[in-house]
């Protein structure tokens, strides 16, 4: 796949760029460069991403870097058992547990909400930092949504981390899905109120949590650039060539109203005429 110009390998993470430094040189340099379309492109073009990522792997398959890379693009594209079995082989290689939060999510998106929430009782979940906790905790919450059990799903996102109004990265992200279960449960109210909170944290868009919040308060927004959702006023306005049309039909209008008046005062002359005359 085509690498453009302005990609030279050296924006990849310190780390990953020593992983690839048991690689020869020109090899490192062509997987690094992969791995950076995959980055550019994971989020607005996950398909694209996977593709450089199966360059990467055909590559440098026992990189964990690349495994990891891999199982990400697979993860965005929704191919949720080639992401599992990536990221199971990237743990095998490290022995770290930060895969597992995504590992558990995988495993909802292939139907198995059980297993997800098995693997949210495991050990592994003590080994995660913070952040990995609370992903976690938005994987069971998720993976109780999946078998039905909503108040089940809002009392595992209740947390320390919830009740803090320290605004962390994964702040937004909670408060969200916070607000998202406590509407699906019926509780419009304090739904409202979580997603105004979600609001506050999103700092970076991370949620549409803006769009909820309105869509609960009665606001349509309009498309400025939407011909259907223009101005009725505006709308009601003729385009130039019909007012041309129109005043021309007007003046033509005038004109023979006027040979009209024209040809009844002449009738009435010819009438007086013929009165004098008898």
């Amino acid at each position: 796949m085509p690498i453009p110009p302005d990609v030279t390998g050296e924006e990849i993470d310190k780390d990953v760029r020593q992983e690839l430094q048991s690689l020869p040189k020109t090899l490192a340099d062509d997987v690094a460069k992969n791995l950076v379309m995959v980055a550019r492109l994971i989020d607005e073009d996950p398909e694209g991403a996977y593709g450089y990522s199966k360059v990467a792997l055909r590559l440098a398959s026992r990189v964990a870097a690349v495994r990891e890379a891999a199982g990400f693009a697979a993860y965005a594209s929704q191919k949720y058992s080639e992401a599992l079995a990536e990221f199971r082989a990237a743990r095998r290689m490290t022995g770290n547990t930060d895969l597992w939060p995504v590992m558990a999510d995988c495993e909802r998106g292939l139907g198995r909400p059980e297993k997800a929430l098995d693997m949210a009782g495991a050990p592994e979940v003590h080994k995660l930092d913070k952040a990995g906790q609370v992903e976690m905790r938005l994987v069971a919450a998720g993976a109780r949504r999946d078998l039905g059990q909503l108040d089940a799903a809002i009392v595992t996102l209740q947390s320390p981390e919830l009740a803090s109004n320290s605004v962390q990265p994964w702040t937004a992200r909670l408060r969200y899905a916070y607000a998202d279960a406590l509407l699906a449960a019926g509780r419009k109210d304090e739904a409202r109120e979580w997603f105004a909170k979600a609001v506050e944290a999103d700092r970076d868009g991370s949620t549409d949590a803006s769009d909820r919040l309105a869509e609960l308060d009665g606001v349509e927004f309009v498309d400025a650039l939407d011909e259907d959702a223009a101005d009725p006023e505006i709308a009601e306005i003729p385009e130039a060539s019909e007012v041309a049309k129109t005043s021309e039909e007007k003046d033509a209008a005038a004109d023979a109203a006027a040979d009209e008046d024209a040809e009844a005062v002449d009738s009435d002359k010819d009438s007086d005429k013929d009165s004098d005359n008898d």
